[in-house]
């Protein structure tokens, strides 16, 4: 008696094509999962410069004038002694206590800003001036730009 022997199983071209298509799906998946970080952190960044400078505001309205680029975004905090001093600076201050940007570096202020009134920012990534993608500065000027990603 002759038994008929079938065999089964997955040919070598049929497992180089299904490594070739998971190949191309990694490298399409990939890199949005490694940018998810900076995309948060950037977000993150963004949300706090709207956060300063609302809280700027409310000081410029209570004492007609933004802090000196000397007293810094730390007058939102804590009521300055150097001049020119707030008259009237709210009790507890404006922001709780001011943060390092999610990279763990400083927000930086300038009063005059280069590129307005005030200028409140982020080196990014990097943590240096300029800088392309997610190691540029992000700044109060330029939030528009980053509205997009």
């Amino acid at each position: 008696m002759q038994y008929k022997q079938t065999h089964s199983g997955f040919t070598l071209i049929e497992v180089m094509v299904v490594v070739v298509i998971l190949g191309i799906l990694a490298s399409l998946v990939v890199p949005r999962i490694m940018d998810a970080p900076n995309i948060t952190r950037s977000t993150q960044v963004k949300q706090n410069l709207l956060a300063l400078k609302q809280a700027l505001n409310l000081y410029y309205l209570d004492n007609q004038f933004y802090p000196t680029t000397d007293q810094g975004l730390q007058a939102l905090a804590a009521k300055p002694n150097t001049p020119p001093l707030p008259i009237k600076w709210k009790k507890g201050g404006y922001i709780d206590s001011l943060q390092p940007d999610p990279w763990g570096n400083p927000y930086l202020y300038l009063n005059p800003g280069l590129h307005g009134e005030i200028d409140i920012f982020s080196y990014g990534a990097d943590g240096q001036p300029g800088g392309e993608g997610y190691n540029a500065d992000i700044g109060n000027w330029n939030l528009t730009e980053f509205a997009q990603e």
